[in-house]
């Protein structure tokens, strides 16, 4: 399906996420996905571990024995403008060396050259108008390729029936004017939804304020269009390297050599029937001389 002329797409601001996990309970009530253990691991406060079938939101918590630096957020988000998010954790964390929480809720990244799409053998994904890839369940015959070929490890198989499940972006949602579910019960507008060029420029200015506000390791994640993926639909802005969130440092879309590999495939197979008709040719030749 074409896309619109303006993509839509998240923005996770991590440096505002309190992992309260609103995002993940709003997402399970409104695509109406089954519980998932709500297993205590004890790794973690997080009880749902990794995105998954059943998990189409997951708020990560990263515990660190690191000072977080103190700085100016002045966050525009409503009733929360000004909030000194990091701040109010630095001052939290003096006196228990330096432990500071990491919180980011992950998602599929949407992204603009998607594996999932190339290897899907059925069409049960599609890419919507809002340039979201989406999972038709009514089509899918649970073959499970896009499952490894997904970067990110987003796509997962739900056991009971087979089919592969991951975020539509609230599709049904979208269609309707309304924002995605997550988007919508977020308490401090840590996901934001909208156009995605408009989100680009506004994570730019938030990683230049947190620069300035002396926070040097906030970057953002997935928002380059020249990047392994072609950049994602649904990006991040980090505070640390991609690996702390489990997050692949340099994504590339396991699809890219495909092209080549068929046209090594091809003239392969035009040199080995080539070969095999000079041979053919040859033995005709040599039964009409005898």
């Amino acid at each position: 399906m074409a896309t619109t002329t303006e993509r839509m797409g998240f923005f996770t601001d991590t440096s505002v996420c309190i992992g309260c996990k609103a995002c993940e309970v709003a997402c399970k009530e409104w695509n109406a996905i089954p519980e998932d253990g709500l297993t205590f691991t004890g790794m973690s406060y997080d009880n749902t571990g990794g995105l998954g079938a059943d998990t189409w939101r997951h708020v990560a918590f990263i515990e660190q024995r690191k000072p977080v630096g103190l700085q100016d957020a002045e966050v525009e988000h409503d009733a929360y403008e000004g909030l000194d998010v990091l701040g109010m954790a630095s001052d939290a964390s003096q006196g228990r060396d330096g432990l500071r929480w990491l919180m980011a809720s992950d998602v599929c990244k949407h992204c603009t050259h998607s594996a999932c799409l190339d290897v899907c053998p059925t069409g049960a994904l599609f890419r919507t108008e809002f340039g979201t890839v989406v999972v038709q369940q009514d089509i899918c015959n649970g073959c499970g390729y896009c499952v490894p070929a997904c970067p990110y490890g987003v796509i997962d198989k739900r056991e009971e029936d087979g089919r592969v499940w991951k975020c539509t972006m609230c599709y049904d949602r979208l269609g309707d004017g309304l924002q995605p579910a997550c988007a919508k019960a977020c308490p401090t507008d840590s996901i934001q939804y909208g156009p995605l060029d408009e989100l680009r420029e506004r994570a730019a200015e938030r990683v230049e304020q947190l620069h300035e506000g002396g926070v040097t390791d906030a970057r953002l994640y997935g928002a380059d269009p020249d990047d392994g993926v072609g950049g994602n639909g649904a990006f991040f802005l980090l505070l640390d390297e991609p690996e702390v969130y489990g997050l692949p440092p340099d994504p590339v879309v396991t699809t890219r050599d495909l092209p080549s590999m068929w046209r090594h495939a091809g003239a392969a197979a035009a040199t080995l029937i080539g070969g095999l008709t000079a041979i053919a040719v040859a033995t005709g030749l040599r039964g009409r001389r005898r």
